[in-house]
């Protein structure tokens, strides 16, 4: 048996932007990524707090330093910049594995700075 399990969590990030002439994703200040050990191109549920929509979609850099997320393409209609979002990815692993699994989360404030990390 394999379990589908929470590995990263970025909780209330604000969305800085949305482009509806992207090509889809939502994207992400890469340090912001590399603290929750998300990588470029990885499935991720985006649950907006403000409309309570949920989309699944990928993750896509953004500079480094930025504190941007931004939805893009078909997205982007999910969404207001302003709005509070959590962004979710999850790992498949043994229930073994699962035992041992420690998700990465980190809580942001209102400017997208990590307050705290769990």
């Amino acid at each position: 048996m394999q379990l589908q399990m929470l590995k990263s969590k970025l909780h209330r990030a604000r969305l800085t932007g949305c482009d509806l002439d992207y090509e889809g994703s939502l994207g992400i200040d890469q340090d912001l990524m590399d603290k929750v050990g998300l990588l470029p191109g990885e499935r991720i549920l985006v649950a907006n707090q403000n409309s309570g929509d949920r989309l699944e979609t990928y993750a896509i850099a953004l500079p480094r330093g930025s504190r941007e997320f931004c939805l893009n393409g078909g997205a982007a209609r999910c969404g207001m910049p302003g709005d509070l979002i959590t962004v979710m990815a999850f790992a498949i692993v043994t229930p073994q594995e699962a035992k041992r699994l420690k998700p990465r989360v980190a809580v942001l404030d209102a400017e997208n700075r990590i307050a705290h990390q769990k």
